[in-house]
C-alpha cells in the first residue's frame, strides 16, 4: 500500500515539476521535449533522484499507449487543405524516405559501431521515421508561421511514416533472432503480403473505426464529459485491434482522428480540448519515462559513435533521402533541407529500440543504448530556417493546423462558427478587399477584424 502512494507521489511530482520546467525553458529558448526527457534522466539511477527503472516490457506498452494518443491528436488537427496539399509528398517521404534513410543509417553504423550488416539496418530502422510529439509541437511552437506545404507535408508525414519504421525494426530483429531464410518467392511473397496487411490493414481498420466513431457520437445522446471519453476510448480500441490482426495499429489511429476531425460532429471543441490535454501529458509521460531508462554511465563508452550516428542522420541521412522523395513535387532546396532538418526523431526511435530488447537475447540491450543517443538531434529542432518561414504580423483564423489550446486564442472575428467548427479562411480573405473598398466609398475608416 505504502509503495503504491510513494509511486502516485512521485509520478505526480514529475509531471508536475516538468510543467514548470517547461515555462523556463521556453523562456531560455530550450527544447522542450528535451527538457523532460533530462528531467527524467535526473530522476533516474544516476542523478540525484536515485530511481531503478529498467522494466521494458512497460516501457513498451506505455509507449505505444501514448503514441496512439499523440498519432490521434495529430489525425484530429489534420485539416482537408492538409491532406490536399501533402498527400502524395508525405506518402513518399513515409515509405521510400524511411526506407532510404534506414539504409544510408545504417551502412553508417555498420562503419561507426563494426555491426553485422542486419543490425546495422535494425540501428537505421529504429532512428529512420520522424516522431510525430516532437513534429506536431514544433510546428505549433509560438504561432509559427510556414509556407504551408511545408508544413502540410511534415505532419502529414509524421502521422504517416510510423507503420514502416515499425514493419523494418521487427523484420530486422525476427530476421537476427530468426535467421535469414533462403531466397524464394515464397520468401519475397510473405515479406510483401506482411508489408501490404501493415499498411492497408491499418487504412481500412483506421477508416471503419473512425466513420464508426462519427456515428456514434452524433447519434448518441451523452452527457458532455463523456464524448472525449469516448472518443479516446474508441482510438484505443481501433489501435488494439489493428495491432492484434497484424496490420499498422499506428497507421490505422492517425487515419480514425483524421476522419474524425474532418467530418462535422457535435463534440468538436470538447474532444479537442480533451485531446490537447491528453496528448501534452502524454508527451511528459513518454519522455520521462524514457529519460528513467537511461543510465548515462553506461553510456559513455558508446557516446562518441552514437553522436556520430546522430550526426550523420542530420547531416547526410535524412537530407539525402528527403532531396530524392522530394525531387518530382518541385520543392525549392530549401524547402527541402527544413522537411529534411524539422523532421525531428523523438520518442519513437527510442520506443523503438525497446523492440530488439524485448525479443531475446540480453545482447541487445546494448542496441538499445546506443540508439538512445540517435535522439540526440532533437536538440536542432528550434533551428528553424527563416528562409522557409513567412513572416505574419498577424495570425490568421485556422490559417495552418493547430492545436485546440491555440484555436482559443484566435481573434474575435473569426475561428470558428456558431457550431464549433473552423471557418474556411479563403472565404474570410476574399471578402476584406471589397469590405475596404465598400469603407472608403462611404467616407470613414475601416479596421480589419471588426465585425
Amino acid at each position: 500500500m505504502e509503495i503504491s502512494h510513494q509511486l502516485i507521489l512521485v509520478g505526480a511530482g514529475l509531471v508536475f515539476v516538468s510543467i514548470f520546467a517547461g515555462l523556463i525553458s521556453s523562456r531560455v529558448g530550450a527544447p522542450l521535449l528535451l527538457v523532460f526527457l533530462g528531467l527524467g534522466m535526473l530522476a533516474g539511477e544516476d542523478g540525484p533522484g536515485g530511481l531503478d527503472f529498467d522494466d521494458f516490457g512497460t516501457a513498451y506498452t506505455i509507449g505505444a499507449t501514448a503514441l496512439a494518443i499523440i498519432l490521434f491528436d495529430g489525425g484530429l488537427r489534420t485539416t482537408r487543405e492538409t491532406l490536399r496539399l501533402a498527400t502524395w509528398p508525405a506518402l513518399v517521404l513515409a515509405t521510400v524516405g524511411v526506407a532510404v534513410t534506414a539504409g544510408l543509417t545504417g551502412a553508417f553504423a555498420v562503419l561507426v559501431l563494426e555491426l553485422s550488416l542486419l543490425e546495422g539496418l535494425l540501428a537505421g530502422s529504429i532512428v529512420a521515421s520522424t516522431d510525430a510529439a516532437a513534429v506536431f509541437f514544433l510546428l505549433n511552437l509560438r504561432g509559427t508561421n510556414l509556407v504551408k506545404r511545408v508544413s502540410a507535408t511534415l505532419e502529414v508525414e509524421s502521422g504517416l511514416n510510423d507503420p514502416m519504421a515499425v514493419f523494418l525494426t521487427v523484420t530486422c530483429v525476427e530476421l537476427i533472432t530468426g535467421g535469414i531464410p533462403d531466397a524464394s518467392w515464397d520468401s519475397i511473397g510473405e515479406f510483401a503480403g506482411d508489408f501490404s496487411l501493415q499498411l492497408a490493414g491499418g487504412a481500412v481498420i483506421g477508416l471503419c473505426g473512425g466513420y464508426i466513431l462519427l456515428r456514434l457520437i452524433n447519434s448518441l445522446q451523452l452527457a458532455p464529459g463523456l464524448y472525449p471519453v469516448l472518443a479516446l476510448s474508441g482510438a484505443l480500441l481501433t489501435f488494439g485491434g489493428a495491432q492484434l490482426l497484424g496490420a499498422s495499429g499506428f497507421l490505422a489511429v492517425y487515419i480514425a482522428g483524421v476522419v474524425l476531425g474532418t467530418r462535422r460532429h457535435r463534440a468538436t471543441q470538447l474532444i479537442e480540448r480533451f485531446q490537447d490535454g491528453a496528448a501534452w501529458l502524454c508527451q511528459i509521460v513518454m519522455f520521462l519515462m524514457l529519460g528513467l531508462l537511461v543510465t548515462p554511465s553506461e553510456l559513455l563508452d558508446s557516446g562518441a559513435p552514437a553522436l556520430a550516428i546522430a550526426l550523420f542522420l542530420l547531416l547526410i541521412g535524412r537530407p539525402l533521402a528527403v532531396a530524392v522523395c522530394l525531387a518530382p513535387f518541385r520543392f525549392a532546396w530549401r524547402e527541402q533541407l527544413f522537411i529534411a532538418w524539422v523532421g525531428l526523431r523523438g520518442a519513437v526511435p527510442i520506443f523503438l529500440g525497446t523492440v530488439p530488447v524485448l525479443a531475446g537475447p540480453a545482447e541487445r540491450a546494448a542496441v538499445f543504448r546506443d540508439r538512445l543517443r540517435g535522439g540526440a538531434d532533437l536538440a536542432a529542432g528550434p533551428g528553424l530556417d527563416r528562409h522557409a518561414v513567412r513572416p505574419a504580423p498577424e495570425p490568421r483564423a485556422a490559417s495552418e493546423p493547430a492545436t485546440a489550446a491555440a484555436r482559443r486564442h484566435l481573434p474575435a472575428g473569426g475561428g470558428r462558427s456558431r457550431h464549433g467548427h473552423l471557418r474556411r479562411p479563403g472565404r474570410q480573405r476574399r471578402r476584406q478587399p471589397e469590405a475596404r473598398r465598400t469603407a472608403a466609398r462611404r467616407g470613414h475608416q475601416h479596421r480589419v477584424g471588426d465585425p
